[in-house]
């Protein structure tokens, strides 16, 4: 086998291996396409697949529970100021009558204003 994998776009490791279609890396378990380009997409889409940005508004689709409260965020509670971050909660946000917090894209909507 003379042709050398790339490294994993996650991790770095140089393990990298081909199942099929897709590249894995045994280490952190990322899956990728070869195919794909070297620069993952840095776009975070809500729910309905609308472009988030920084400062944006956004209404939360879904009653969410707050880690280690017994709070819980309503539907239709309206966020202003969003920032997005790197991670498994993509928005940082300030919610009214709670706080600071993490939110995941696929539960928010984009508001037109």
């Amino acid at each position: 086998m003379s042709q050398s994998l790339p490294p994993c776009p996650e991790c770095s490791s140089s393990y990298a291996y081909q199942v099929d279609a897709l590249l894995v890396c045994p280490e952190c378990g990322h899956e990728w396409s070869q195919d794909a380009g070297s620069e993952p997409a840095d776009e975070v889409r809500d729910s309905v697949g609308n472009v988030l940005k920084d400062g944006d508004t956004v209404t939360v689709i879904k009653d969410l529970k707050v880690k280690g409260s017994s709070s819980v965020v309503k539907v239709g509670t309206k966020v202003r100021g969003i920032r997005l971050v790197e991670g498994d909660h993509d928005i940082d946000c300030r919610i009214p009558g709670i706080g600071q917090m993490g939110l995941k894209s696929q539960f928010v909507k984009k508001v037109s204003e």
